[in-house]
């Protein structure tokens, strides 16, 4: 079942009540309630929200991911259950001893998925895709040339070239770099909180490793499924004929991604259930029960 994304960006009281999120908006009488099972991410995006602890433990119990925002209304904490899975400190002891070996071959796979995936975005603009294939083809375990490096200084000076002279990709840079940034911190939750549900760390990363992170799983995890917020971000240049800013509107937009079609394993899924087949998968791989991660397959 796909899960509800839901935001508020204005002053609230935020309650539970018999399994219920419910909502009081000031001078506004009638609360507004909806079921927690139903939902997967909850933003918080106003600073005079208030949000009870009894909610918050039972968001929690609901393996819901809960965002907060900063004054600048981007993604600033995230909070996840700790207990996700039935088996959790068996699952949690075999990510522990996985062996080097099994993570640059999952690495591998990751990488090739993601520039594979890259590739199908820069098709879209009508750009060449024949370097990206070859470099997707070329990478090894643990890729120890950094193909991912080289396809992304590729695809990062390609994609947007219809609708930015000059593109830079960075944390802080210009738009529509705010646009990706807000899309990926939506993504990063999903992955988040689906390796939570399949009883994974996602501070333990395959790749990323950086004390400062506690998720570098879900950093290493979401590569293949960035280019699905690529599109999305391309696709909002186009309809809006050049650069954007991140207005509600676009939010609107972006908090769309967990429900962007994917093709997984053959079938075409939402993304949070794309997600929740990488993750289970992952968790099978690390208990030796499968060899291979189960990523999006980008139709071209």
């Amino acid at each position: 079942m796909i899960k509800r994304t839901v935001y508020f960006g204005n002053p609230a009281y935020l309650s539970m009540n018999k399994q219920q999120l419910v909502v009081n908006y000031p001078k506004v009488e009638e609360a507004k309630t909806v079921p927690i099972e139903d939902l997967g991410i909850v933003f918080l995006d106003h600073p005079q929200i208030t949000i009870t602890q009894p909610l918050i433990s039972k968001l929690l119990d609901y393996n819901v991911a809960l965002i907060t925002c900063n004054e600048r209304h981007l993604p600033q904490g995230l909070m996840l259950n700790l207990d996700g899975h039935h088996t959790q400190q068996a699952q949690l002891a075999a990510q522990i001893e996985a062996s080097a070996a099994l993570k640059d071959r999952i690495w591998k796979t990751v990488i090739q998925q993601k520039i594979y995936n890259q590739a199908a975005v820069l098709k879209l603009t009508g750009a060449s895709i024949e370097n990206m294939n070859y470099w997707a083809s070329q990478v090894k375990n643990g890729d120890p040339d950094n193909y991912e490096g080289r396809a992304a200084a590729h695809y990062w000076k390609t994609v947007f070239v219809d609708y930015i002279e000059g593109f830079t990709r960075g944390r802080f840079e210009a738009a529509p770099n705010s646009l990706l940034n807000y899309g990926y911190a939506i993504l990063r939750a999903v992955v988040a909180r689906s390796l939570v549900g399949s009883g994974l760390h996602p501070s333990l990363g395959i790749h990323h490793h950086n004390k400062y992170n506690a998720y570098c799983l879900a950093d290493d995890i979401m590569e293949p499924y960035r280019p699905y917020v690529d599109q999305l971000v391309l696709k909002i240049l186009e309809d809006e004929e050049g650069e954007v800013e991140l207005t509600w509107d676009i939010k609107s937009i972006l908090l769309t991604i967990p429900t962007l079609d994917v093709i997984i394993n053959q079938k075409r899924k939402p993304l949070m259930l794309a997600v929740q087949q990488t993750t289970a998968s992952l968790a099978a791989c690390y208990l030796k029960e499968r060899k291979k991660l189960k990523l999006p397959v980008w139709e071209i």
